[in-house]
This record gives structure tokens, sequence and C-alpha cells, in this order.
């Protein structure tokens, strides 16, 4: 990144967050934020598109790929965790599964941090984005998640839940999507941004219905009503109504990786995060 203040005054204090970097004990912090998502949500397409993006803004941006189990990757990660871990390896070694492969994959990640870590120090980069595995609940609820994402770096970090739209258009399903957001907040308790992905492939009308959900008193519970009945009436209605109870807010961000779309958005609400010190939740 080009003319980077490296020291914050107040003289060039505009300067300074203009370029999304804040001084914190007197070093330059590194921003790392972690993607994750249901399997098909579009992690590691949002991590290619956005990271070409940030770069076309001239911003110094590598991205880390933490699925020891993928077989390809729209980008070419610049520190990918399958140069340290071979799933085909663990399956040999130990006449294991692919699932049984990939639990035991996800938890030896945690034993090679400190090589990971040193590797993304290297870059000496202002921005990181992690692509995390496409079977969330290896990441999200196993003790090494936690740990991975303490222990990577102690700089200013944010996660990145992404709601799959053609999933979240059932009301059922925007549901389940809230539930297990709030759930993953709890594993992490960093801020969380939450984004609505993959927008291109649903009309316009059903992308501001969605967002109405999160965003409009009554929106969500009169779509509940309209189209659910019995038990998942009566559970929808149960959840929807806890998690603004405990002080957690859904409003997202609607995107399109494929087209580039709401970035701009986006890459705001994670400056409110890293260079303005708000969290969001």
């Amino acid at each position: 990144m080009k003319n980077r203040p490296h020291v914050y005054t107040e003289k060039n204090k505009k300067d300074y967050l203009k370029t999304g970097k804040q001084l914190l004990n007197g070093e330059v912090n590194l921003y790392v934020t972690f993607i994750i998502g249901t399997a098909g949500s579009g992690k590691s397409l949002l991590v290619s598109s956005f990271s070409d993006w940030l770069k076309l803004k001239k911003q110094n941006v590598i991205t880390v790929n933490l699925d020891p189990g993928v077989v390809n990757t729209p980008y070419t990660p610049d520190v990918d965790v399958r140069e340290l871990i071979s799933i085909d390896e663990l399956m040999d070694k130990y006449e294991l599964g692919p699932n049984g492969a990939l639990i035991m994959a996800a938890d030896l990640i945690a034993t090679e941090i400190d090589s990971i870590k040193r590797e993304i120090e290297d870059f000496n980069a202002d921005y990181v984005l992690v692509d995390t595995p496409g079977q969330m609940e290896l990441f999200a609820f196993r003790a090494s998640g936690p740990y991975i994402v303490n222990e990577l770096t102690t700089d200013p970090k944010a996660l990145m839940y992404l709601f799959d739209s053609v999933f979240s258009a059932d009301p059922l399903n925007y549901v389940s999507n809230m539930f297990l957001a709030t759930a993953v907040y709890t594993r992490f308790l960093i801020p969380q941004v939450y984004v609505l992905s993959k927008t291109d492939l649903i009309p316009k009308r059903d992308v501001k219905k969605i967002l109405d959900w999160g965003t409009k008193a009554g929106a969500l519970e009169q779509a509940i009503d309209e189209n659910l009945s019995e038990t998942r009436r009566l559970l929808s209605r149960g959840i929807m109504r806890l998690i603004p109870n405990i002080g957690l807010s859904l409003s997202l961000i609607p995107i399109s990786s494929t087209k580039e779309q709401g970035f701009i958005n986006l890459h705001a609400v994670l400056m409110r995060i890293f260079a303005g010190g708000e969290e969001v939740i």
C-alpha cells in the first residue's frame, strides 16, 4: 500500500483512516477476516472476488486457505494449509475414510498454527482473507476453530458469516441460518458481519424480502405465519424472537461475488470494525 501513514497523529488522521489502517501500541495492524458459512454458500468465490477488488483499490491483501479437503479454489492461496496437511496421507496412514480424515485434519491445523502465522506475517500484508473449510462444523464447532482464530493473530479480526440467498429465500431456512449464525458468534465472540451472498441468483424482489426480514419489525414473523405451520411455525417464531433478546442484530449486506456488487458496503462495514473501532454484531 503506497503512502500509508505508519504513525498515527491528529494531523494525518484523515489519511490514516482512509487507508483503513489504525495504530495500536505503536505498530501497524494486520486485519484478518475469516469467511464462514454453510457448504455452497460462496465462501471461496467471495475470497477470490473480494481480494481482487481490494487489490484494484491498491490494498495489500493476501488469501489463506484453511480447508485441507478442498480440491480446487477459484484463487491461488498465498498461504495454503494443504501444503502442511494432506487428506490422502491421513487416509492412508490411519486407515480413515474421507470424513474421518477431514476431522483429523481440522484438528491438526491447530498444531501447525505457528507455521501458518509465520508464513502470513512474512507477506507483511495489510489485509488477510481466510477461507475456512467448506463443511462449517469442522471449523466452527470443534475446539480447534476458536483456538486457531485466537492464536493466528492478536491484531483486529472479524468473522464474515454468509447467508446463501438461494437457501435463505425460504423463511424456515432463513431462521435456521439465523440460529447457525448466532451459534457461530457464541463460539468465537469476535465482531461478526452478516452477508447475503449470491444475490445475482435470485430475483431482486426476493433479495429485498430477505433483507426486510433482518431489518423490518414483523416482516419475518408475517412470512413465518404465511408459509409455515404447526411445529415449524412455533420453533421458527421462538428462534426469531430469541436472537434480538440476546442483543444480536442480523442486518445483512447483499453481495454478488460474480458481479462484484455490494463490495463497497462490505468494505465500509469491515473498516468500521478495524479502523473505526465499532463492533458490528
